[in-house]
């Protein structure tokens, strides 16, 4: 599954880098976050409750960063897994660059799920995955800029490439990367 996108985050490069590579405030933007934890200068993991449809579950995940450029841009290679629910696992990269209204942050990222969660229909796995995409990148800008948190002021745009379509895996993957810089971070 492929799944590509970019946010305009309402803060400088620098302070979007900072906050994608501090773990208590990707731990308050993630939702469902119980613990980010960074084990060194690359290394992070997470556990994420989640519901995803009928599923349920807690997802435990590992995000390792390479290619980093501070604070410029990342590849995050994660591995998670969420018990009978299935697991994910893939890479994701993601660049920053300054623009008049603070930040545009792009990801593309490249995952497979497996499990129950790849029997989910696609229009489902989707509308979540956006939804938890909306809601994380709503409050970080809500964490980077707590004067601005009217949703007014945020601006969205978001891609999606030709692919499987198993989204909320994905943004679950980007979220946890995110964790690192993003999906980077420092995912975060």
């Amino acid at each position: 599954m492929k799944m590509d996108g970019e946010k305009i985050i309402n803060a400088s490069k620098q302070e979007v880098w900072d906050a994608l590579n501090n773990p208590e405030k990707l731990k308050l933007a993630i939702p469902g976050a119980e613990n980010v934890e960074k084990k060194d200068e690359n290394n992070l993991t997470a556990t994420v409750k989640t519901k995803i449809g009928p599923i349920s579950a807690k997802f435990t995940g590992n995000i390792t960063l390479s290619n980093i450029n501070p604070p410029t841009s990342y590849t995050l290679t994660g591995e998670g897994t969420g018990g009978a629910a299935g697991f994910a696992k893939g890479t994701a990269n993601v660049e920053l660059t300054e623009v008049s209204e603070g930040t545009l942050l792009k990801y593309n990222v490249d995952a497979n799920v497996g499990g129950k969660l790849a029997q989910i229909g696609q229009r489902l796995i989707e509308t979540t995955a956006n939804k938890l995409a909306d809601d994380f990148f709503g409050k970080f800008n809500e964490i980077l800029n707590p004067q601005n948190s009217n949703d007014d002021k945020i601006e969205i745009t978001e891609k999606h490439s030709k692919g499987l379509n198993q989204n909320s895996w994905i943004t679950v993957l980007i979220i946890l990367t995110s964790l690192s810089l993003l999906f980077w971070y420092s995912l975060s």
